[in-house]
């Protein structure tokens, strides 16, 4: 939204400057994008008074002209036909910068004759397209910036523009009355009455108009009145230096008049050339495979459903947006039918959109114009193209009615300490919302027609609040209800979640966000893809059920990543996973996946496959962190997508399971695209038992002083013993002083024969309170070969 501030000023009473206003409307929540201030680029343009013009001696259409100028007498080659002796020119010395011009002035010669400057025309100060002849001036003094000159005798041609910024909840701010309630609100003038105007018909209007029944929603109100005799041709100066300010070309006086109610009260308008109007007019919406060439020069074919404005012909606009080229008013236009309605906003933009058409109605239009000023806007224009153009005005013509937008809410000014933490007296809040147009009955703010966008209580406090300046808001901390250290904000199992982050990130592991949706294939390979977690609505086919596990998303992930050449991956996922459609049934994953090698390739045979083991350290560092206990269990039995002899359950007994780690079924992997094999972790950080002691301080650390023993144990057995076994059966001997147990030798086949192995694993026993004997040694080592022949039925190795 652009406008100057003589324009603004027709509303406004204030003498606040540019600058002012520009930082008073960005604090508005009018966000300034850019002032431009014609006076800063006339500024070294300065005043001369031609002493002398003398014929060229090598060019007919040159004079060496002698100028009075600040620095004293230049000489000053010029070419333009009006150069003469006596007038009072506009100089631009020797390093000036000409803007027409794009170029620096400097000391030169012109034919051999040196030049000391240049004397301006109006095209080449960008004042206007005037290039004949250079400016002369009907006064001035030697010496005297012409910028001050501009701005004491033609103010209009120094005028300052602004940019705003205009977010979609305000359209009341696309217009210059708009802007200046806003800054009468703040306190930067006055806003200026605007009296109501009424123009009598003095004959009937002989163009008809009506609202097919199916049209009316999208079309409630319609006004129009024939004005016949008028002239058209160029508009005055003022009104064509104020459209040219702000980007405009003016094209004649009947459409500038137009224009400037766009931007000047947010009320667009229309024109038809009676003339080319057959019959009466008609909105109503389009069948489709309707044309109309519009006045940009392009022709449209509507869609079943757009709103049209026909006569007899056939379409002659398109409503709300552009009107048709064929009834377009020219420079010979005698009989004009000038048309104010109001259009349905989601209608505008949606045709707007798939017409592809852009227009400054059509911009007002889908944000909202004031529906109260239809008809006030066709008597307002009626009145300025009689004033400029003449002619003579029908009786209005109207079809509808302007739709009701009346709402009130109570203003309750306690709560704008409460929303917006800002103490403002309930005297100043009134007064606020009544200079913004609201009507106040008591404690009932009524909503002016112009704020489609004030939808609530909240909606009144924030309008308070920006008035008062946001700036002006001071931090407070917030209430603590007791002194002391606040209790944690996290829950329980919020802080789970962030110590399993970091524990796999340090690990090495990295982090993966994937969809919380996967597609109905993916889901049955885990044991989901049910009717209870199918989404209604998917984004995508391919996105059609929530995830029974993080596993599909991290198998995909690597699987993008083995397609672009990185295979050794570490890839974790903590995330929600869902066995059904209600709350109850879903809960948190903690997922973690290995693929590739341990690290690149080395000479020195440092690197190696993933493995089992890889997995089963890192699901076990992970559950240590969460809390759980370190003397667990391992079982089989896992899900359907884990290898069946190369995985274990983490478990505190059979039923409660902590978490599954071990290799992905080789078929799992061949139907996700994923090259083998991947390892992977699954743990459940709610399962985990809270800790007993909720106690903050660590437990003391205990360390013995007595040297610890070891004993190396080989035990025959069958084949098909897991080393867990044997290692839970050697812990089981003694528990107060077997201290560790580890696997160090696997054995098969040989002398041992078919079907047996041998396991050797060594016992750390510490002791506690004094040093062991060696009966008391040899006893442990005794109990502990008991508790292994006991559990597995293996025998010592001789």
């Amino acid at each position: 939204m652009k406008f100057t501030l003589s324009w603004l000023k027709d509303h406004l009473d204030t003498t606040a400057s540019a600058a002012e206003i520009a930082e008073a409307l960005t604090d508005l929540g009018l966000e300034v994008e850019e002032v431009v201030d014609p006076t800063e680029k006339l500024r070294p343009f300065l005043i001369g008074k031609v002493r002398e013009a003398d014929q060229h001696p090598d060019a007919d259409r040159l004079r060496v002209c002698k100028v009075e100028t600040a620095a004293g007498l230049q000489q000053i080659i010029c070419g333009a036909p009006n150069a003469r002796a006596g007038i009072t020119v506009v100089i631009a010395s020797p390093g000036t910068y000409v803007p027409g011009l794009d170029t620096t002035i400097q000391v030169g010669k012109i034919r051999g004759v040196e030049s000391h400057g240049m004397m301006a025309s109006e095209r080449e100060l960008e004042l206007s397209d005037e290039h004949d002849g250079i400016i002369e001036l009907p006064s001035g003094e030697v010496g005297e910036s012409f910028a001050d000159w501009l701005a004491a005798n033609r103010p209009d041609a120094v005028d300052p523009m602004i940019e705003i910024a205009i977010t979609p909840n305000r359209p009341d701010a696309l217009a210059v009355r708009g802007i200046a309630r806003d800054l009468a609100a703040r306190g930067l003038g006055t806003l200026k009455p605007q009296d109501p105007v009424t123009v009598p018909g003095t004959f009937p209007c002989p163009i008809g108009v009506t609202i097919a029944e199916d049209g009316l929603p999208h079309a409630p109100h319609f006004t129009g009145r024939l004005i016949r005799g008028v002239k058209n041709g160029p508009s005055p100066a003022w009104l064509q230096a104020r459209l040219t300010a702000i980007g405009l070309r003016p094209i004649s006086a009947l459409v500038d008049i137009t224009n400037f109610f766009t931007f000047d009260m947010n009320r667009p308008l229309h024109v038809f050339d009676a003339a080319r109007v057959k019959g009466d007019l008609r909105v109503h919406l389009a069948t489709g495979g309707e044309t109309l060439e519009a006045l940009d020069e392009r022709s449209y074919t509507f869609q079943l459903g757009m709103v049209v404005i026909s006569d007899d012909q056939g379409p002659e606009s398109i409503a709300g947006i552009m009107g048709g080229a064929p009834t377009g008013v020219e420079d010979d236009t005698v009989d004009v039918f000038l048309e104010s309605a109001f259009w349905n906003p989601v209608t505008i933009a949606r045709t707007g959109r798939a017409l592809k058409i852009n227009s400054d109605a059509r911009y007002r239009f889908e944000r909202g114009v004031d529906p109260a000023w239809t008809r006030p806007g066709l008597e307002a224009a009626t009145q300025m193209i009689l004033d400029l153009c003449g002619g003579e005005p029908s009786e209005v013509v109207e079809a509808g009615a302007a739709p009701d937008h009346a709402r009130s809410y109570t203003l309750d000014t306690a709560r704008c300490s409460s929303l917006v933490g800002m103490d403002i007296p309930a005297t100043q809040q009134r007064e606020t919302l009544e200079s913004l147009g609201f009507r106040l009955e008591g404690d009932l703010a009524h909503v002016p027609s112009w704020r489609p966008d004030v939808l609530g209580q909240a909606d009144l406090v924030e309008e308070v609040a920006r008035v008062a300046s946001l700036t002006k808001l001071a931090p407070q901390p917030m209430a603590r209800p007791q002194p002391g250290v606040p209790k944690p904000i996290l829950t329980e199992g919020q802080r789970r979640e962030q110590i399993a982050r970091r524990t796999c990130a340090a690990l090495g592991y990295n982090e993966a966000v994937t969809y919380s949706f996967i597609d109905s294939t993916s889901a049955a390979l885990f044991e989901g893809g049910s009717d209870a977690t199918m989404l209604e609505n998917p984004i995508s086919t391919e996105l059609s059920q929530l995830r029974p596990d993080l596993l599909p998303g991290l198998l995909q992930a690597a699987g993008r990543n083995q397609k672009r050449g990185q295979g050794d991956l570490a890839l974790f996922e903590v995330g929600t996973v869902f066995s059904g459609g209600e709350p109850e049934e879903s809960q948190v994953q903690v997922a973690g996946l290995l693929t590739g090698r341990t690290g690149p390739k080395d000479v020195h045979g440092s690197t190696r496959a993933v493995d089992v083991f890889d997995v089963k350290a890192d699901a076990e560092a992970v559950l240590a962190a969460l809390g759980a206990p370190a003397k667990v269990q391992i079982f089989r039995e896992g899900a359907s997508w884990w290898h069946p002899g190369r995985h274990g359950r983490i478990c505190l007994g059979p039923k409660k399971t902590l978490g599954v780690f071990g290799e992905i079924h080789p078929k799992i992997l061949r139907l996700m695209g994923v090259k083998g094999p991947a390892m992977a972790f699954t743990l459940w950080p709610d399962q985990v038992p809270a800790p007993r002691n909720t106690d903050a301080a660590r437990p003391a650390l205990e360390i013995s002083d007595l040297q610890a023993v070891e004993r190396d144990f080989a035990f025959v057995l069958d084949a098909r013993i897991e080393a867990q076994q044997v290692v839970a059966a050697a812990q089981g001997a003694d528990k107060a002083l077997v201290q560790e147990v580890r696997v160090f030798d696997q054995f098969e086949g040989g002398s041992l024969g078919e079907g047996k192995k041998s396991l050797a694993i060594t016992v750390r026993i510490q002791p506690k309170g004094e040093t062991l004997t060696d009966k008391q040694i040899e006893d442990i080592a005794q109990k502990v070969v008991q508790k292994v022949q006991s559990a597995t039925g293996g025998a010592l190795r001789g």
